[in-house]
């Protein structure tokens, strides 16, 4: 891990520590009524959450965007020098098992490379689970963490329940909203904001959606003057009125170009990730983060159908993905 990674990931967990400093550590007050929260739409038990939008007649009609088929990747590059919130991190080694000092296998001297992975589902471009964002302990549907969350795996809210995601893509290009080349680190999208963005690039957003925030903030990581330290210390991205204002309307998922989706710092000093709460734990709506979305903006494709097949790990978080839009 490069000499910026470090930095930014120490001043990164430095933030996060102050914010968490004033509780304990997996410690919540259980004397209460649940929160009002913890009633879900979708009534008592449910684990797919705002996914129970991927109905048929809406995947069909998603399916009616496209219209020149063009497929545009949204995961970004992966590797051991990604900036990822700490202590992530990941590693990946290839071997040729059983085969040093023989011609392989068979007759037909069969060979083949394999590769060891070691590292955390939550890093790089990838999605949130119900079962990763929670509030005081308590998570979607007010599941306490020690009722579902072992370090086997998820009981319960793991991405292995998720049979994917499929329907209408949207992209608001919030640089060209500010009309800046990259949006400035620390800046909120708010209620107003989005509403404006949408206006003006001519969509609406709608029940069901996949929203994604366009910053061009990968900039800073393969551009003319790449800082991956400041990429990993701060980030523009949805602000706390943008997250009500999305739960809301109902969307299925919300993601950006960005490690975290929401803008960091918060606007409120002291708090931490409070639009991961308002969306994940409070309303079931999925998360996805560094979402290559230059392209998509580039050409001007504001409404696209999203696909996303991510791999079915039994109880897994998170998980590494690369989403597809297609015009």
């Amino acid at each position: 891990m490069g000499t910026f990674q470090n930095r930014a990931r120490l001043r990164l967990l430095a933030g996060t520590l102050a914010a968490m400093a004033a509780g304990p550590l997996l410690a919540h007050d259980t004397s209460g009524s649940p929160p009002d929260w913890a009633q879900t739409r979708w009534g008592e038990g449910d684990e797919l959450g705002a996914a129970n939008h991927m109905t048929p007649e809406r995947v069909k009609q998603a399916a009616g965007l496209v219209t020149e088929g063009k497929v545009y990747s949204l995961g970004m590059i992966v590797g051991a020098d990604t900036p990822a919130f700490p202590p992530r991190s990941l590693s990946l080694t290839i071997l040729q098992p059983g085969q040093n000092g023989n011609s392989g296998l068979g007759d037909n001297t069969f060979t083949y490379n394999d590769d060891i992975f070691m590292g955390w589902l939550g890093i790089g471009p990838q999605i949130d689970g119900l079962g990763h964002s929670g509030e005081d302990h308590l998570y979607y549907g007010g599941r306490s963490y020690d009722d579902f969350a072992p370090a086997s795996g998820l009981t319960e809210l793991g991405l292995d329940k998720l049979p994917g995601l499929v329907g209408r893509g949207v992209m608001l290009d919030m640089a060209a909203y500010f009309g800046t080349d990259m949006v400035e680190g620390g800046t909120p999208y708010t209620a107003d904001d989005i509403r404006a963005a949408a206006e003006a690039q001519g969509v609406e957003l709608r029940e069901g959606d996949v929203v994604l925030f366009n910053s061009n903030w990968m900039n800073l990581l393969d551009g003319d003057s790449p800082d991956p330290q400041t990429f990993g210390a701060i980030e523009p991205g949805l602000g706390v009125s943008g997250a009500e204002y999305l739960a809301e309307i109902g969307v299925m998922a919300v993601g950006a170009d960005t490690w975290g989706m929401e803008v960091v710092p918060a606007e409120t000093e002291g708090q931490a990730f409070r639009a991961h709460q308002i969306l994940q734990t409070h309303n079931g709506i999925y998360i996805l983060e560094n979402m290559d979305t230059r392209a998509l903006a580039a050409d001007g494709v504001h409404e696209f159908l999203f696909v996303l097949g991510q791999a079915r790990v039994k109880g897994a978080v998170q998980m590494i993905i690369n989403p597809i839009a297609i015009r």
